[in-house]
């Protein structure tokens, strides 16, 4: 059986997240991806942690919210705070990199803001 979390809204937008940085991630490592003077792009590995770090939204979420003493739903939230502001940090970073994908990271930058505020409130329920 599948748990359910307590907060649909929050869950279903880092699902959304999740899949969003996975496409630009997809669209962006085809333009990193080809070495330049014979050495390869360092923000190449910022889309991995994008896509690596949005996967963990949804299951600290679930974490959080199976916790049985405040203290650690808590720990466990601001975890998720801390995992939010890299994403969005990384986001900020690949903004710079020469590619047409980079038009598409303040859609997510944008999402990631609207789940920061549905954050805040979920937040106050633990």
């Amino acid at each position: 059986m599948e748990y359910q979390p307590r907060n649909k809204r929050l869950y279903k937008k880092a699902v959304e997240i999740f899949t969003l940085s996975r496409d630009i991630s997809q669209y962006l490592v085809h333009d990193l991806a080809p070495l330049q003077n014979n050495t390869e792009n360092p923000h190449i590995y910022f889309t991995g942690d994008i896509i690596r770090q949005s996967d963990s939204l949804a299951t600290k979420i679930i974490t959080a919210e199976n916790q049985t003493f405040q203290d650690d739903r808590i720990k466990q939230a601001n975890s998720l705070i801390r995992l939010t502001n890299r994403i969005y940090k990384n986001c900020e970073r690949l903004e710079q990199v020469e590619s047409n994908g980079k038009d598409f990271l303040p859609v997510l930058r944008k999402e990631l803001r609207k789940f920061k505020r549905l954050q805040r409130n979920w937040m106050m329920t633990l």
